[in-house]
């Protein structure tokens, strides 16, 4: 992995390089870099309103069937 830093002060530089970076990624790593974002963004969202991040998980295994 490269760890190179790099220092870019123009905005619209600092976008390029953004995008040529995310352009010599595979395309599943990509992928992989969206969902994680949307993710951290949904738990985010979850936790600002005051909801616990895994309160939407519903029951955690399969409920018994009711007998009649």
């Amino acid at each position: 992995m490269d760890k190179t830093i790099r220092k870019v002060t123009d905005p619209e530089e600092q976008q390029a390089e953004t995008y040529r970076y995310w352009q010599s990624r595979p395309v599943a790593e990509r992928l992989a870099a969206v969902c994680e974002l949307s993710e951290a963004a949904y738990a985010f969202k979850k936790s600002f309103k005051g909801v616990a991040v895994d309160a939407d998980r519903g029951l955690q295994r399969p409920s018994p069937l009711a007998q009649r």
